[in-house]
């Protein structure tokens, strides 16, 4: 697990010189062509404001990681259950998939006002936007996923006489992992956004709720702290979502691609 979390830091060793690239190049521009802070502070100037306000930053995005993480979570165990679900029920896929597509094209901003009438203006009607925007990618990886599984291994796992749940726990689940985790990803980098999202339509606390605040007060250097600090979160449960996968498969070819670009050898 350790040579797992060390290799997944050296590969983003370029990204993270990237951005402090970005960075630098940002601030020198910002002085050379003395930009407005009120148009575009400077990172120092960003950084600066943050410190200076941690407190409160910190307090909102506590907030803002409740529902960001509840929802992601509820998102995967309710889309995982529901694409077998239609993996193995030809009638219900019948039923469910048009549905499901049919509500996925429905924007969730238009909707999100509707939440608040339903399950009231707290907690639970932020996870369910949550829900909503990271449900999707999961449904629709996962139902590929099951349904990707070569029959030559279906067939090679019945001639040992392997029961049904243990040919699912020994060859459906495996191979399908992969994609799985494809879909977790995708719905974990969405699940800040949806957060976000939620607190602009009805919160009290949070990130949202600060943005709004900062922007329509013209501080732009702390809209862009909040910013920051929002992006670092959906990093943060896409990175832990990521370790997950290379812990989970470290045998499929996305990982050991992975040990040969940083020269590592794959065991």
């Amino acid at each position: 697990m350790f040579s797992n979390v060390v290799g997944a830091l050296r590969g983003q060793a370029h990204t993270l010189a990237s951005l402090v690239g970005a960075v630098l190049v940002w601030e020198i521009a910002v002085r050379l062509l003395s930009v407005p802070e009120y148009i575009l502070p400077a990172p120092s100037r960003v950084f600066e404001d943050l410190i200076a306000n941690f407190g409160i930053v910190a307090s909102a995005s506590l907030y803002t990681l409740q529902p960001m993480v509840l929802g992601f979570l509820v998102a995967v165990v309710l889309g995982v259950l529901l694409s077998l679900l239609v993996v193995y029920s030809k009638g219900f896929e019948q039923v469910f998939y048009p549905l499901l597509v049919v509500l996925q094209i429905i924007p969730k901003i238009a909707i999100a006002p509707l939440f608040i009438i339903w399950v009231g203006f707290g907690l639970p009607s932020k996870i369910l936007l949550v829900f909503l925007l990271s449900f999707f990618p999961i449904v629709v990886n996962s139902i590929v996923a099951f349904k990707s599984i070569e029959p030559d291994v279906y067939d090679l796992a019945k001639s040992y006489r392997a029961s049904r749940l243990k040919i699912f726990w020994k060859v459906e689940l495996p191979g399908a992992l992969p994609s799985l985790f494809a879909g977790f990803k995708v719905a974990a980098a969405l699940s800040a956004t949806a957060a976000v999202v939620a607190e602009f339509v009805a919160s009290d606390n949070g990130l949202g709720y600060l943005l709004l605040n900062y922007n329509g007060n013209m501080n732009t250097s702390m809209t862009f702290a909040v910013i920051v600090v929002l992006s670092l979160l959906g990093l943060l449960l896409y990175g832990i979502v990521e370790l997950v996968e290379r812990w989970a498969i470290p045998w499929h070819v996305s990982q050991r691609r992975d040990d040969f670009a940083v020269g590592k050898s794959p065991t």
